[in-house]
């Protein structure tokens, strides 16, 4: 058998305002997609599709799965991320091999932005 990730599913109060972020940030389109539901890519890309799917609940507690971005410049990435709407938690990690800071969506979803040296 063979097995393969196709996606992420993140559970959403506002669909396309969380989609809208996470195509701008990541340069993706939407592909075909499920009345009420966005997803970014298509089931046939290379890359894992993003699936933004409503939920009537907001998001409670820290997430035990999240995203790791990798950009050029870690504050030219900040920025973005805070222009889109996001939210720079705070948090920041130094290592020999780069640096971490954890983001936030606009509905709260952390995420991880790294710059690798």
């Amino acid at each position: 058998m063979a097995n393969h990730w196709g996606g992420v599913t993140v559970d959403c109060v506002d669909v396309e305002r969380v989609a809208a972020f996470w195509s701008a940030l990541l340069d993706r389109e939407r592909g075909p997609s499920q009345p009420g539901w966005v997803y970014l890519g298509h089931r046939d890309d290379p890359r894992p599709r993003l699936v933004f799917q409503p939920v009537q609940e907001p998001k409670q507690g820290k997430a035990r799965l999240h995203l790791d971005v990798v950009v050029d410049d870690i504050d030219q990435g900040i920025a973005q991320v805070v222009a889109l709407g996001g939210r720079f938690t705070g948090e920041r990690h130094d290592y020999d091999e780069g640096v971490v800071v954890v983001m936030a969506d606009p509905e709260e979803n952390e995420f991880c932005l790294a710059q690798y040296y």
